[in-house]
């Protein structure tokens, strides 16, 4: 029989003085605590309780073992009611990794909000563009773009990533403004050293006709950020993901080039692996980032 159950029963017994007063409260017959009870004393090698059929008291080791089951059962439900706290309100590190373009441009300065929002709350935040295994290398959490993969995760969508094409306007000036497709294999165009979309673009037109180009790569890196900054140097076009863009378009340091011929979207998730529950601290950051990055 289960021994923290014995403990719980034989402290009932003697605190509500029968038997018959510990099975009320358990929902068992006195017979059941009556063997709850005999296997802990055989468990523990001596006589806890001497009944009669009108009383029962404590044997001499009886009571020190009381005394000790009492202690331990208050320490057990002090963590149970530890756990349900830590459960409730989020504290201490959450481990996250993403792509190193979402990451230094829009998480990063989001998490300001999260940590001001959860005081007892640290983050650990790594940025890399390979794939990461949450469980092997010790992560909470990812924030991934691109389609994913099958696996055992949990994943919540985000909003789909919208990718662009912007060279500066010095550029842009010595070399002409790109009006088709197929006039960006006569301009020097900076490709990202890896991924799918390295030689070829899969531009579309505005009804979804598939128009891919295979560009000239005179400079490939693979950096988002690093891609960014070549652009707005004026060493060429670059395909980036809009957030990445939006700055320097503000600023008038890029310029859009062909918006009426769109890229694919590219779907963006947060994952985290399957647990019951979830704890607090992973519960209130997915929560955040879908209502942050979820529209």
């Amino acid at each position: 029989m289960d021994r923290l159950t014995g403990m719980s029963l034989f402290v009932c017994a003697v605190d509500r003085g029968s038997f018959a007063a510990a099975g009320r409260d358990f929902g068992m017959t006195p017979a059941m605590v009556g063997r709850h009870v005999r296997a802990l004393e055989e468990r523990v090698g001596a006589q806890l309780l001497q009944r009669t059929t009108r009383s029962q008291r404590l044997t001499t080791f009886g009571r020190i073992y009381y005394e000790r089951c009492t202690r331990v059962l208050a320490e057990i439900d002090a963590m149970d009611r530890t756990a349900d706290e830590l459960r409730a309100s989020p504290r201490g590190l959450l481990r996250v990794t993403t792509t190193a373009s979402f990451g230094a441009c829009r998480l990063a300065p989001a998490l300001a909000d999260y940590l001001t929002r959860f005081p007892d709350m640290n983050v650990e935040l790594i940025l890399s563009d390979h794939y990461t295994d949450l469980v092997e290398e010790g992560f909470d959490a990812a924030v991934r773009v691109g389609p994913l993969a099958p696996s055992p995760l949990v994943a919540r969508r985000l909003a789909s990533v919208r990718f662009i094409l912007a060279a500066s306007p010095h550029y842009l000036a010595a070399r002409g403004v790109p009006k088709r497709p197929d006039d960006l294999t006569r301009h020097t165009c900076i490709g990202h050293a890896h991924g799918a979309w390295s030689d070829v673009w899969p531009m579309e037109t505005s009804d979804g006709i598939a128009q891919p180009v295979k560009i000239r790569a005179r400079l490939k890196i693979n950096n988002g950020e690093a891609l960014r900054a070549a652009a707005v140097r004026g060493m060429g076009i670059a395909l980036q993901p809009e957030f990445q863009m939006a700055d320097d378009l503000a600023a008038g340091r890029l310029t859009r080039v062909l918006p009426e011929y769109p890229f694919p979207k590219v779907p963006m998730h947060i994952v985290y692996p399957p647990q019951k529950p979830v704890p607090a601290k992973l519960r209130t950051f997915v929560d955040f980032v879908v209502e942050r990055f979820g529209r």
